[in-house]
């Protein structure tokens, strides 16, 4: 099968050291003087312009990352005011203001004339152009190319510096924005798993539960206690996250339902290790892989196969597998599968891999190995601990 998937030091860096040595006469080299003791004493050295120049840029890099963190919320959002002290310090100047499209103006300082001032930010959100009068500036802030607020400057501070500041706030809502829409992104993805369920097999599901009514009810009523289970986990409308035990109340429940559904055609092997269970993990993560399983590797018309699912933990992660005997796939196309580029079918595989990378970081997602003719696997890692992920 085929899976789908600081710079060291120099050798020589002690050489930046320079160590005192003493000379032939006893005193020390290098410029240093011998202490009373016989010590020698090395000279303060003097700060070089260039070393100031990377201190100054730090600072401003930190704040300017502090600015843009306080933005998160909006230009009115609860941080702003820390926004606009941050910016006023960056700026050295007398008073700094930012307000949003229908928001009063937050003030860290206070300008000469606070009426003036937010007449011409009144004046910016107006005619979405720059404003000024004596010492005070106004201009407008843009993201994604639309008017989002205003910022007000007021003191002796270069025009190119307020310009450049009301650019860095207009781009601090835009990766904002980005980032809220991402968490929108990731919902919607939730949703689609969630309304993911097949027609038809809740037709082949329910019509094999009312085959068993009359000879055998009791195994018709277990199934549609399976029935009910995996609609209600399918379905579910609270919480993001859940435990990988009661991800599979839910694979079994399907599974139950799959097996009255295919007979004999469907054979299950499922072993996971109880340390695992109440490992938390994102809602939907393992259903969509078994279901996939069994869909494309067994339901195919005159298939069977055995379908193997198993959980064990490696160190401080889990390792969960989903494998499939039937006709697999090309490498090629599974990589388009991860990468979105797939037909529809894969959609559930594409939505878990982009949900498990949010939330656990770009090293975790899904792996596929497979081949054409030689089945398919579906790896899952992730962490068996991870801060924020916790079952509500």
């Amino acid at each position: 099968m085929v899976a789908v998937d600081a710079d060291p030091a120099p050798e020589d860096s002690r050489r930046r050291w320079r160590w005192g040595r003493r000379g032939a006469a006893g005193e020390p080299a290098d410029g240093t003087t011998q202490g009373a003791a016989g010590g020698a004493v090395v000279r303060p050295r003097a700060v070089r312009p260039a070393e100031r120049r990377k201190g100054g840029a730090m600072s401003t890099l930190a704040e300017g990352r502090r600015i843009a963190a306080n933005l998160r919320g909006g230009i009115g959002g609860p941080d702003a005011a820390a926004a606009a002290r941050g910016l006023r310090r960056l700026l050295d100047a007398d008073a700094v203001a930012l307000g949003g499209l229908h928001d009063g103006l937050l003030w860290a300082g206070r300008p000469a004339d606070v009426e003036a001032a937010e007449q011409l930010a009144d004046d910016v959100l107006r005619t979405d152009a720059r404003a000024s009068a004596a010492a005070t500036v106004a201009l407008p802030v843009h993201a994604r190319d639309e008017l989002a607020g205003v910022l007000v400057v007021a003191g002796a501070v270069p025009a190119s510096a307020a310009r450049e500041a009301a650019l860095w706030v207009g781009e601090a809502l835009e990766r904002a924005r980005l980032e809220e829409s991402a968490a929108v992104a990731e919902q919607a993805e939730l949703r689609a798993l969630r309304a993911e369920i097949s027609p038809h097999f809740v037709y082949n599901s329910l019509t094999a539960i009312a085959s068993f009514v009359e000879s055998d009810p009791e195994r018709s009523r277990d199934l549609m206690l399976d029935f009910a289970e995996y609609t209600r986990h399918s379905l579910a409308r609270h919480g993001e996250y859940t435990t990988v035990a009661g991800e599979f109340r839910a694979i079994e429940a399907y599974l139950a339902l799959a097996r009255a559904v295919l007979g004999e055609r469907l054979k299950v092997q499922v072993r996971i290790a109880p340390e695992i269970l109440p490992v938390a993990l994102p809602y939907l993560a393992l259903q969509p892989l078994v279901e996939n399983a069994v869909r494309h590797g067994v339901e195919l018309p005159g298939g069977s196969g055995l379908v193997q699912v198993s959980g064990e933990a490696d160190g401080t992660e889990c390792v969960i597998a989903v494998e499939d005997d039937g006709p697999g796939m090309s490498p090629g196309y599974a990589a388009a599968v991860l990468a979105g580029r797939g037909s529809g079918a894969g959609l559930g595989l594409v939505n878990v891999d982009r949900r498990l990378r949010t939330v656990y970081g770009a090293g975790y997602g899904l792996v596929i190995e497979t081949a054409e003719g030689a089945g398919t696997r579906v790896l899952l890692r992730l962490p068996r601990f991870q801060p924020g992920v916790v079952v509500a």
